[in-house]
């Protein structure tokens, strides 16, 4: 029986119970008006579960700080210079300047309702889809309130899980922009991130990740994302960060098109060796990303970080296997790519699997990804200038589809927890409702972000326009949109 089903199973179960018991209630309220000295106490409701600062430990709080901290570090300087290396040197500045300002502003939209829309579920009339802006500004929200764990009876600050996850929402608009690099206006795409964040990435974060936490599910078992509630499996963001980017990517570069010259002209990278390392400090920065998202310093978050070094190493590999049997000669961009497609899949599963069937899945997600960049795309001629489709889209999507075979117990997954129960307990796994959950929050996670980012993009393409002359576009972004070079020799 899956997550959602027990949960139905559950409600409706209570309410017979209710309705089973409404002649009993009705006896007792006589013979309460019969008896006035009855006991109060025994109509007393038990009270309410209430966490305090006992529940915090200071070494997950430690770590979920240094966490963020590496999540940041993926952003600004890491994605940065991965995709400032990957373009022409006159885009150079341009990209980086898109990254970090993404950065800044996306910081800023959390803080004041992205908090609130994500995880709350009040104040809202579609709790499942997202939430209210009771916490807007992060009201509410100080030194003596916190945030659930994945464990009963253990606490964060409250500040920690904003942080935290204020990060995720940093890199995810970031990564967008490697689809149509060099050829997008900035003001624009500014606009574009405060939109599509609000619209696109705090629904679907809230449908995946937002909860009650264990300690207060059972006693409110509908409060859940949409997602959430169908029992999908995504540890740390394939679904809300990687399918979602990339979906956005691909709209983008169709409805903007593609660059002056591309497929008659060449536009090599302009710097592999910034470009590495970009890719080597998201590999690292990654370890938090996926190993914080278990929210504690335990032994998930370990298996979570051994498994993110494995399938990278697996995905690494197999890229570079590809090239030297097709290529004859195994690239530098090739390996890069290949690292950052087993990152992208193993972040679904990266709490969930075991680390020998995390290997296959990074082998099997480099060697989807190298078929989407290298053939697919050329095939249908789109220009996904940094492949964010074909490394972002379609990792994610394997990795969350394959999140529910390597999650399996019986091929040493953790399966699933049914936190409705009092204490958290492990769920009966069943494979294959498992691996159709995963596909149906997949293709939501398509359909809800390929929409909302149509609508931004043509609404902003007819209106102020996205694209910069041919004149600019020729002469490089980084002089037209920003009076400076990212090179002066």
């Amino acid at each position: 029986m899956t997550f959602a089903n027990k949960i139905a199973a559950s409600a409706g179960a209570a309410g017979l119970s209710l309705f089973a018991a409404l002649p009993v209630w009705a006896q007792e309220a006589a013979t309460a008006v019969a008896a006035p000295a009855a006991p109060a106490a025994e109509a007393a409701a038990p009270a309410p579960f209430v966490p305090t600062a006992e529940m915090v430990n200071k070494g997950d709080v430690a770590w979920m700080l240094v966490a963020s901290a590496l999540v940041l570090m993926m952003s600004v300087p890491a994605l940065a210079l991965f995709y400032g290396g990957l373009v022409r040197a006159k885009n150079m500045l341009s990209v980086l300047m898109q990254v970090l300002t993404i950065v800044c502003v996306a910081a800023l939209v959390w803080f004041s309702w992205g908090y609130s829309m994500a995880f709350t579920s009040t104040g809202t009339p579609f709790p499942s889809l997202f939430g209210g802006l009771d916490k807007a500004f992060l009201a509410g929200v100080d030194v003596n309130t916190f945030a659930a764990t994945f464990s009963n009876g253990v606490y964060l600050p409250e500040y920690v899980f904003v942080i935290f996850q204020m990060t995720f929402a940093c890199i995810t608009p970031a990564l967008i922009v490697g689809a149509f690099a060099e050829r997008v206006k900035f003001t624009p795409l500014i606009i574009f991130t405060v939109l599509w964040l609000t619209f696109a990435y705090f629904p679907i974060a809230h449908m995946v990740w937002y909860w009650a936490g264990p300690d207060f599910l059972h006693a409110a078992p509908t409060d859940y994302g949409l997602l959430w509630g169908w029992g999908a499996l995504d540890f740390a963001g394939g679904t809300v960060v990687h399918i979602n980017a990339g979906i956005a990517g691909l709209v983008g570069c169709l409805v903007i098109g593609p660059r002056l010259g591309y497929n008659t002209e060449p536009m090599p990278p302009h710097n592999l060796v910034m470009t590495m390392i970009g890719a080597s400090l998201l590999w690292i920065g990654w370890f938090g990303f996926n190993a914080g998202s278990g929210l504690e310093a335990n032994a998930f978050g370990a298996l979570a970080f051994i498994n993110t070094l494995v399938a990278t190493a697996a995905a690494g590999a197999t890229w570079a296997i590809i090239e030297q049997i097709i290529h004859k000669k195994p690239s530098l961009l090739g390996g890069v790519s290949g690292v950052v497609a087993g990152l992208v899949a193993i972040t679904p599963a990266a709490g969930f699997a075991h680390p020998g069937t995390a290997i296959i899945l990074g082998a099997v997600a480099s060697l989807v990804c190298f078929f989407f960049v290298t053939t697919v795309k050329k095939k249908l001629k789109y220009d996904d200038s940094l492949d964010v489709f074909g490394i972002h889209a379609v990792g994610g999507i394997v990795g969350a589809i394959g999140t529910g075979f390597v999650a399996n117990p019986a091929w040493g997954g953790q399966g699933w927890i049914d936190y409705t129960a009092p204490v958290a307990k492990a769920g009966e796994f069943d494979l294959v409702g498992q691996v159709t959950t995963q596909i149906w929050a997949v293709g939501t996670t398509v359909l809800w972000t390929g929409v909302v980012s149509a609508v931004l993009f043509l609404g902003l393409k007819y209106t102020i326009g996205l694209r910069p002359s041919k004149d600019v576009e020729q002469e490089g972004l980084d002089l037209a949109e920003h009076g400076e070079r990212a090179y002066n020799l």
